[in-house]
């Protein structure tokens, strides 16, 4: 069966700090024929990239606490235990988003990277797209409050052991889906980065 959509009317609703665009479109059922002509309204965002940031040596992770306005309906708070992350810019490849970041968030410097997962963050309604990689760095540098002023930012450090990591994740503590990819995937592959990484950069 050939998957196949089309775009009868497009426009943009919205133009601010995000974009809003609305759709008109039609595409082909699974038992055959088209839909009716659906109404749908696309969030676009942009493309992120995140980076997990792994310390080998001192078998701790990196990661930066801020508040989070999708999260106001919070039962406890909208601040987030989070992994470095950031938009990419024209003219710039994930990896250096990756390295930006890392630097303008948590302070850190990173050595070398793995490439984890490329997502859809939520098609249900957004175009954006996540890459995450895992990051080797020195945690024993992290530390303060960072972020971009004319950003907005205000981002607090955490060099967390990898079993209080590992607590926190049971306990509900890290509640956002890319950390959560984050750590599980670290949980795999662990042991074969602190043979591969010797914290040496």
């Amino acid at each position: 069966m050939e998957k196949v959509y089309k775009v009868l009317v497009q426009e943009v609703v919205y133009d601010g700090f995000f974009q809003m665009e609305k759709y008109q479109l039609q595409h082909t059922l699974f038992d055959g024929g088209w839909s009716k002509p659906l109404s749908r309204e696309l969030f676009e965002r942009g493309h992120a990239v995140a980076v997990l940031l792994y310390d080998p040596k001192e078998d701790a992770v990196v990661m930066v606490e801020q508040f989070r306005i999708g999260a106001l309906g919070h039962p406890d708070h909208p601040w987030f235990l989070e992994v470095v992350a950031g938009m990419v810019e024209e003219g710039e490849s994930e990896e250096e988003v990756a390295r930006r970041e890392s630097v303008e968030e948590a302070g850190c410097r990173v050595g070398e990277m793995e490439f984890i997962a490329r997502y859809w963050v939520s098609p249900g309604g957004t175009s954006e797209t996540m890459v995450l990689y895992c990051g080797e760095v020195d945690s024993t540098r992290a530390e303060g409050v960072h972020g971009l002023d004319h950003e907005g930012e205000d981002i607090l450090v955490h060099v967390v052991p990898w079993g209080d990591l590992l607590q926190r994740l049971q306990r509900g503590e890290i509640n956002s889906a890319t950390p959560l990819l984050g750590v599980q995937w670290l949980q795999m592959n662990r042991e074969r980065l602190q043979r591969k990484w010797r914290g040496d950069f």
